[in-house]
């Protein structure tokens, strides 16, 4: 868990690959925000229960089984909380197939509906705290990172890792579009701590001068 001026963000861990699910609360509210929920653990449902006093929103940074299985099942427990997805990913919710969960498990994934489109420029506004979304496919074609510029932290789902990034060999990946996605991340103004989809959290200088990929952006050569 780490504590920033206004926002709490808890990091957890969790579903069949270990996808980082992220609890964004701001303190002054104690509004929040589940970030790919891959699964709804006694964890994750303690931090809701103790520290949130109004789960507004469920984002998703894309629509694979490992970021969404834990979605219908806070919804059914949370029901004015808003389910957000990219409208390319939205029927990943009501998909097996879609979703890759077949993969793990028939029957392993619960359906549920989505409540907005989190396209580019969607906000969702948690107290003082406002997350933006930018539209970053590759990975899937409607992935996104959602942004916040106060504290400058950055949810990167698949797109963008610590020393690497998402894969792009699985249905819906694009590696152009990654291309193009890591050069709009590139290219943000300042620093942010990266929060990303698997593994450990990174920075966007550390990635700038570190990931083998974004390395190749200022000289031409992704």
């Amino acid at each position: 868990m780490e504590e920033r001026q206004m926002m709490k963000i808890h990091t957890l861990p969790m579903g069949p690959v270990q996808a980082n699910c992220y609890v964004v609360i701001d303190e002054h509210s104690g509004e929040a925000a589940v970030i790919d929920p891959g699964d709804y653990t006694d964890e994750l449902k303690a931090v809701l229960r103790d520290e949130v006093k109004n789960l507004k929103y469920i984002l998703l940074t894309h629509g694979h089984y490992d970021h969404i299985l834990g979605v219908a099942h806070i919804k059914d427990d949370y029901p004015d909380a808003k389910i957000a997805i990219h409208p390319y990913d939205s029927a990943c919710l009501k998909c097996e197939d879609i979703s890759l969960a077949i993969h793990v498990d028939h029957g392993i994934q619960k359906y549920v509906d989505y409540d907005l489109l989190a396209e580019e420029g969607f906000e969702a506004k948690i107290g003082d705290i406002t997350l933006h979304t930018i539209h970053t496919p590759g990975h899937t074609l409607g992935g996104v990172c959602y942004l916040e510029e106060t504290e400058r932290v950055m949810f990167s789902g698949d797109t963008l890792f610590c020393r690497t990034v998402g894969r792009t060999d699985l249905p819906g990946g694009d590696w152009q579009a990654m291309v193009e996605s890591l050069k709009r991340l590139a290219a943000l103004d300042g620093e942010y701590t990266v929060y990303t989809g698997h593994n450990r959290s990174t920075t966007l200088s550390e990635e700038r001068v570190r990931n083998r990929y974004l390395r190749k952006i200022p000289r031409g050569e992704l």
